[in-house]
């Protein structure tokens, strides 16, 4: 397996937990700790902290030391290169639906298939 494809595993792995895509969202707003984090959900400090974990390894977030505390940061990095790698698909989809469309219409034009 490449170093990247590797990466993207662990990106979409993170990714596919509703919590760990919560907490994303809330950091699109801006660092938060811990606590702030976990202040919506019905789960422990130490639940919220596993899906941190899961977040940093992926590389999705970066924790930082201020004081007494650790705030959380969204990393953009992991999300550029799963959207790079998502929009090729996306093209490839949408010039297959045009593909389609064209052939339906010829179908109509013609009278249907023979």
């Amino acid at each position: 397996m490449k170093a990247g494809t590797d990466e993207l595993s662990k990106t979409f792995a993170a990714l596919a937990d509703p919590t760990r895509r919560a907490i994303l969202e809330r950091l699109r707003a801006g660092e938060a700790t811990l606590g702030e984090l976990a202040q919506p959900f019905d789960m422990t400090l130490q639940a919220v902290a596993l899906h941190l974990k899961v977040l940093e390894r992926s590389g999705l977030i970066t924790r930082g030391r201020v004081a007494q505390t650790r705030p959380v940061r969204i990393a953009p990095g992991p999300l550029d290169a799963a959207a790079t790698w998502l929009l090729r698909y996306r093209e490839f989809w949408a010039g297959s639906f045009e593909r389609l469309d064209g052939y339906l219409e010829d179908l109509q034009k013609d009278g249907g298939p023979s």
